[in-house]
């Protein structure tokens, strides 16, 4: 059956009318040419920023800037560390423990019964061969080969990561993570703070986008921005910070298709690398992966629950919520993230309430410690003589040095503390006191330069540059004073000692060692038509004849040029050119310092002192591989023989009394009591060079503007040296202080302090030094020394008397077993006190009461003579 439908006529025409309007026509041509052209303008800016994408995201993401690795820590039976810390060390190394997902291509490890197992990868540093170390209550207690079984002496963990290298231009840092590398509280407390739906839009959140929008019409601001983490890698990557509606649609455009172009896991790994997370130093932090550095001293992977809330936390203004500046405002945010993430249910309330009970735990503020910038700034400038800029900052090198990271760490901390004692000092010089305006005296500080630092620590053995701060405030000034040349003061005085000593063993007379006398009274010096006049410390002191070994212990000036004047200024030069110290001339003025070094090559100048008379090149990089870890270009240093093992024994034994009873007695006075030989050092700066059996340190103080810091070495540098020193012996690696050994043909006498002879049973006041064998004094203290006659010898002039020792008839010429009494009266004074009680005959009550008052008169002297080490010497008035 048909069905046939009827339309009314009026309402069809009605309709044709309306559709045939010229205005409805217009309208919907207006509507079809704005389409039009805005998916023109759409399609113009999505291939603009489809270009823009490409090229920004084509290669890498990411500058794959070089990597610096310290030290390998090298474990030996009674080694003092816990498994678990070897372990801890491992993943921050990059290891991964076994069976863990994700295995690093560094290596894994193993806990076992009382041990643990490492097995390096093939990326790692050493060798595939593994080790199974075992552990007792006292540290490691055997290590065996992890696949041969057998007991081996050492081993080496795999080195850890100090920090990446940096474009100059930029200053930043980063440390390249991936998604898997980031622990899940990390991402769900980003994601809870930061961005809740991030998984589930495609770019832009539409709801939060609206809300945002109402608010800022509400209060007439643009502070709500409703970012998405992709928006924000837009705004990132490719735009700039400025808060326009211009730059809101772009930025929407650009996170759209991203969104198309990536995946959420990579997105989200772009966010976490991109991320700006503060400011340490001179150095932007850029990345989780570096903030986890930075502030933990942790790999990411090993972030905790409050840690990961604290750093997801800090994303939204990172310099008002640094943890060492704004600790209150942090812990509140870091809290507002843990509720967050409750309120996600990505944690438990109990969870929460535990997190936020945690305290704050934070890697140490200053950068020296951490990051080494001076350290990384000096391995740099080497690696650019070889290598590109472009390859550091982007081929991935793993840089592999000899730092110690502990004990650059030990170096900042006692820089830090240093510093603090030497501005104390250097103000209350400048302070004054002046009357106000209303009469009272008020004291106030003279404004002057700040005093600049450095320090360098070495192997004295291998030369490694073990610690480097090249000032006191990397952030302040990035120039290393490490490797600044300056005058060098007494530090240089060794040297000219050496010489001569060495000098005897090639057949120049007079013999001189230790025991040799030398006139120390002010002299004028004549050198090649120029006068040279020397100063000694405080105008009158020790203004005499004394022994070499006292004119060293107590840096005294006219002595130290008259032993170069006799050994000959060339021979003082050559043997400093060869350990090192290349800016020296042959003159007068070198005896004392006066020509410049830096402390690097003041460092690798001692090392022939410890080392037996071998210079060690100081060195700073041992290897340089690619990403995959295969080997560029490995380094080697230079060790040279420059003086005879027994010379370096004598000069080490003589730097000992410096430290003991000399010049830098004050280290024994702070507390450090091991085995250690140095120098101190004042021209217009202060230097302070010292070592153990096991470890050398060369310090520095001083003016940028070289101006006279106006305080000797022994109360500025020589402290900072102290508070290295023991802080660095309870280091497990440096703990092992050993004496100081001498080789074949080094003999070791026990002198009579009073006539520095051998001493006997009836003269026990004595001390100990060394000489090389046939050199040392032959005589006893009670052959023709001393006075041996007991009291009523004495009361009736009875007995043998005392003679006094011989004359001195040539400077630097040792009368036969003469010594200087240490730390008794140089020899002149003794000659003379005995030829005053030769002069004069008493009669019976004088020689009764005269004895008495004479044996007092002489305690008296004995004891004013004595060296106080807690007493400071009055400032020099030329270098010493």
């Amino acid at each position: 059956m048909t069905i046939k439908l009827k339309i009314p006529k009026g309402k069809r025409g009605k309709s044709r009318f309306f559709l045939s309007a010229p205005v409805l026509r217009a309208t919907v041509a207006a509507i079809i040419i704005c389409c039009t052209i805005g998916l023109g303008v759409f399609a113009y800016f999505y291939v603009k920023y489809q270009k823009l994408i490409d090229q920004r995201m084509s290669g890498p993401v990411f500058a794959n800037a070089s990597k610096i690795y310290g030290t390998p820590r090298v474990l030996t039976s009674g080694y003092r560390i816990s498994r678990e810390e070897v372990a801890s060390e491992l993943r921050r190394a990059g290891y991964t423990e076994e069976n863990e997902k994700g295995e690093s291509k560094l290596g894994s490890y193993k806990l076992v019964s009382d041990g643990i197992q490492i097995r390096p990868g093939p990326e790692s540093f050493h060798s595939p061969d593994g080790a199974l170390i075992k552990f007792d209550k006292d540290g490691v207690d055997s290590i065996s080969s992890l696949d041969k079984g057998a007991v081996i002496g050492q081993y080496e963990l795999e080195p850890q990561l100090v920090t990446g290298l940096f474009d100059n231009q930029q200053r930043s840092k980063r440390r390249l993570i991936t998604y898997d590398d980031m622990p899940t509280s990390l991402i769900d407390g980003v994601l809870a703070i930061e961005d809740r739906r991030f998984f589930q839009h495609s770019g832009i959140n539409y709801w939060r986008l609206g809300e945002a929008a109402i608010r800022n019409m509400e209060t007439g601001r643009r502070s709500e921005g409703a970012s998405t983490l992709t928006q924000q890698i837009s705004r990132g990557f490719f735009l700039t910070p400025e808060k326009t509606y211009t730059r809101k649609m772009q930025e929407a455009m650009i996170a759209i298709e991203l969104e198309q172009r990536f995946s959420k896991k990579q997105i989200f790994e772009f966010y976490a690398n991109q991320i700006y997370m503060g400011q340490r130093g001179s150095f932007t932090i850029n990345g989780m992966g570096e903030a986890a550095e930075a502030y933990f001293n942790k790999d990411v992977k090993n972030l905790t629950l409050p840690e990961s809330a604290l750093l997801a936390g800090m994303i939204q203004r990172p310099n008002y919520f640094n943890p060492y500046r704004n600790k209150e405002a942090c812990l509140k945010r870091r809290n507002l993230v843990l509720d967050s993430m409750v309120e996600t249910g990505a944690i438990s309330q109990v969870e929460a309430d535990k997190a936020k009970a945690a305290g704050l735990t934070l890697s140490a503020p200053n950068v020296e410690a951490s990051d080494a910038p001076y350290f990384v700034d000096f391995v740099k400038d080497n690696l650019l003589q070889r290598y590109t800029e472009e390859q550091l900052n982007e081929d991935g090198l793993r840089i592999y040095t000899t730092l110690d990271p502990d004990l650059q760490r030990v170096a900042a901390e006692a820089i830090e503390a240093g510093v603090k004692e030497v501005d104390d000092v250097i103000n209350k010089t400048r302070r004054r006191k002046i009357k106000g305006k209303d009469g009272k005296t008020e004291i106030v500080t003279k404004p002057g330069p700040q005093a600049q630092v450095a320090l360098v620590a070495m192997n004295p053995q291998t030369g490694e540059v073990l610690a480097m701060v090249g000032g006191r405030n990397y952030g302040f000034s990035q120039l290393n004073h490490a490797i600044a040349k300056r005058p060098t003061g007494s530090i240089f005085k060794p040297f000219v000692y050496a010489t001569a000593i060495a000098a005897s063993l090639d057949g120049q007379e007079p013999v001189f060692t230790p025991a040799s006398l030398v006139d120390n009274t002010p002299t004028t010096f004549f050198f090649e038509d120029q006068v040279y006049e020397p100063h000694n410390y405080g105008e009158n002191k020790y203004n005499e004849v004394v022994s070499a070994r006292f004119a060293l212990a107590h840096s005294l000036n006219n002595a130290t040029v008259r032993v170069a004047e006799q050994v000959g200024y060339s021979k003082v030069a050559d043997l400093a050119q060869a350990a090192g110290i290349k800016g020296v001339k042959g003159t007068p003025a070198m005896a004392l310092g006066a020509y410049d070094a830096t402390p690097l090559e003041m460092a690798g100048a001692y090392t022939a002192f410890a080392n037996k008379g071998i210079r060690s090149t100081p060195i700073a990089i041992t290897s340089v591989r690619n990403a995959q870890g295969e080997v560029v270009e490995d380094f080697t240093n230079e060790h040279k023989a420059i003086m005879d093992p027994r010379v370096a024994a004598v000069m080490t034994n003589m730097m000992e009394a410096v430290i003991n009873n000399g010049t830098a007695a004050g280290v024994r006075a702070r507390g450090f009591t091991a085995p250690a030989a140095g120098k101190t050092g004042t021209s217009h700066d202060a230097w302070f060079a010292g070592y153990t059996s096991n470890l050398l340190c060369v310090v520095w103080v001083g003016y940028d503007d070289y101006s006279d810091l106006k305080q000797e070495g022994a109360h500025t540098a020589a402290p900072i040296w102290t508070e290295f020193m023991k802080r660095a012996i309870q280091l497990p690696s440096y703990r092992d202080v050993k004496p100081f050994t001498n080789p074949d043909g080094v003999v070791t006498m026990t002198l009579d302090k009073v006539t520095n002879r051998i001493a006997t049973p009836t003269c026990p006041d004595d001390y100990t030094a060394v000489f090389i064998a046939g050199t040392e004094p032959k005589e006893t203290c009670d052959q023709q020394a001393g006075d041996q006659r007991n009291m009523f010898q004495k009361i009736f002039g009875l007995g043998p008397k005392p003679l006094p020792p011989p004359a001195v008839s040539n400077p630097g010429q040792q009368p036969s077993g003469l010594q200087n009494p240490q730390p008794g009266a140089p020899a002149q004074q003794q000659a003379q006190q005995a030829d005053d009680a030769n002069k004069k005959k008493k009669g019976f009550f004088g020689k009764i009461f005269g004895a008495f008052k004479d044996d007092k008169k002489d305690d008296n002297k004995s004891d004013k003579d004595k060296k106080d080490p807690s007493k400071p010497e009055p400032p020099p008035s030329t270098p010493h």
